[in-house]
């Protein structure tokens, strides 16, 4: 079997050491590796498949290397400057920030979703927002069958949405002290508030489940709003989505199609507490959905819960899957 060369970078943080551990989980074809983060990350010693490996300082000479595939999860401002010289390199990236997410040049590839658009890279992939890749598994096939008409999205986020500090915001908080990552406490509390605030009084966070929504499903004509809340809870997204089909349906044409949905699993029985939730979906890669039941209040109306592992299939997985789908064409 051929195998790849492979760089991470932002290597050290929550979702860069997510991904090694998740190339090695799924058995990515790695020739060679090379993990790149800040000059502070430096010399940090990371596995992967039982071999020790040494972090090295991003810099624009770092992609002399031979490389084919980077998997970038560093923040925006890192992907803006480091992922044309890397591509002018040769080497195809799969970027985790919202940098490139609605560029048009620029796939958004959720592979359940949309794999074929990866046919028109030209060198840079975008993984969407984790709480947009979450959603538009289970709304694809629900669009292909019933066509929606409109989203109204209202999202339970966990911290480690946040990164490292995001957690320590939350494990601080429980013991009393006050918060470094968030403008308010999140223990005990709920924050209307993730990213910032923009001119049209959405935040940046729900702009871009809009904005990527429309992009990956390839219709324009959506009717979509948000509400994004940070929760105190660690690992795993939930969101409310509320739908309006075109078309008429029953529940049972629903849940066929949810049940044979590529990476989805129905968790739906309310007479036994069985719904899906954050302490569950942790550490797994599929996208959980329960709480199906009609919107009486509007004509084909639909509720679902939707939840999913923020930091896997919300960023790492995802990422890695785009990898896998790149391989097959290389």
């Amino acid at each position: 079997m051929k195998k790849f060369n492979i760089a991470i970078v932002g290597a050290t943080g929550m979702v860069g050491r997510t991904f090694i551990k998740i190339l090695e989980e799924r058995n990515f074809p790695v020739k060679n590796l090379y993990l790149f983060a800040s000059s502070k990350s430096k010399g940090t010693k990371l596995k992967f498949k039982g071999k020790e490996y040494t972090v090295q300082e991003l810099t624009e000479n770092s992609f002399n290397e031979d490389i084919d595939i980077a998997l970038f999860s560093a923040g925006s401002e890192v992907s803006k400057k480091f992922a044309p010289i890397a591509k002018e390199k040769g080497v195809i990236v799969v970027d985790n920030s919202s940098a490139w997410r609605m560029h048009k040049e620029v796939p958004l590839i959720v592979p359940e979703v949309n794999p074929n658009d990866i046919s028109w890279h030209q060198g840079i992939i975008a993984n969407p927002n984790c709480s947009t890749i979450q959603c538009v598994v289970p709304l694809k096939p629900l669009h292909d069958a019933f066509k929606i008409k409109r989203i109204v999205y209202s999202t339970y986020q966990a911290v480690s949405g946040s990164g490292l500090g995001g957690i320590k915001d939350l494990e601080m908080g429980i013991k009393g002290k006050e918060p470094k990552k968030y403008p308010h406490p999140i223990a005990f509390n709920c924050l209307p508030h993730i990213d910032v605030f923009l001119e049209n009084g959405y935040t940046k966070e729900e702009m871009k489940m809009i904005e990527e929504t429309k992009k990956i499903l390839n219709d324009y004509n959506l009717k979509i709003t948000a509400t994004t809340v940070r929760i105190p809870v660690r690992y795993g997204h939930s969101v409310s989505i509320n739908l309006e089909f075109e078309n008429s349906f029953n529940l049972d044409e629903i849940y066929e199609i949810l049940k044979n949905a590529k990476g989805v699993i129905i968790q739906d029985d309310v007479s036994n507490n069985i719904y899906p939730m954050p302490i569950n979906a942790e550490g797994t890669d599929e996208v959980y959905v329960g709480r199906i039941r009609r919107d009486f209040s509007i004509e084909n109306g639909i509720n679902l819960w939707v939840v999913a592992d923020n930091i896997r299939k919300g960023a790492a997985t995802n990422t890695v899957q785009i990898a896998e789908l790149l391989i097959n064409q290389l």
